[in-house]
């Protein structure tokens, strides 16, 4: 923490720390109903930013599949208030995969952070075993194909977990996919 905090980066989960996944190699909460995103949080982590004086910050948060937008606005309004507040700073959203909904991407798209990341997690084979059943390899592809596409001058970027029993040969074919 103290490397980074010293180098002007943070991370920040948003909206709570109840998920309504339950993936197996995560260790957030689970509940099928969480309570209600604080309505205060954007303005709150922007002036928490601020405060800090980041330089960088990654904006990573809990699936709400409760929620009718899935927590999109909320997300976007965040994302906001930072720019706002925080005009030099670069802004990296981890988004989820919104189940794939394309108008809850372009609403993260609309919102302009810097980076835009969602995690492939893992190769295809272990998908099913390690993610929540909601989530699923073919539709993270798609989600980073369509932020791509829809973005092409942003930065894009995912991640793979490695040491859960995939060969070298899965890594390198999720990297080719992705």
């Amino acid at each position: 923490i103290g490397e980074c905090w010293n180098g002007g980066t943070a991370t920040f989960m948003l909206m709570g720390n109840t998920c309504t996944r339950g993936c197996r190699f995560c260790a957030v909460n689970s509940s099928k109903y969480p309570s209600l995103p604080d309505v205060n949080e954007p303005s709150k982590i922007a002036g928490t930013i601020k405060k800090m004086d980041l330089n960088y910050v990654v904006l990573t948060t809990v699936n709400r599949d409760d929620l009718p937008d899935q927590g999109a606005t909320h997300i976007a309004r965040c994302i906001k208030a930072t720019q706002r507040t925080s005009p030099r700073v670069l802004i990296e959203m981890l988004m989820p995969d919104f189940r794939g909904e394309k108008e809850l991407l372009q609403k993260i798209i609309d919102a302009s952070p810097a980076v835009m990341a969602h995690n492939l997690e893992t190769v295809r084979r272990l998908s099913p075993e390690i993610r929540d059943y909601r989530a699923n390899y073919d539709q993270s592809l798609e989600v980073l194909h369509y932020l791509k596409t829809n973005s092409p001058k942003r930065y894009t970027k995912s991640s793979l977990m490695v040491g859960m029993g995939e060969s070298r040969r899965e890594i390198l074919q999720a990297m080719n996919d992705m």
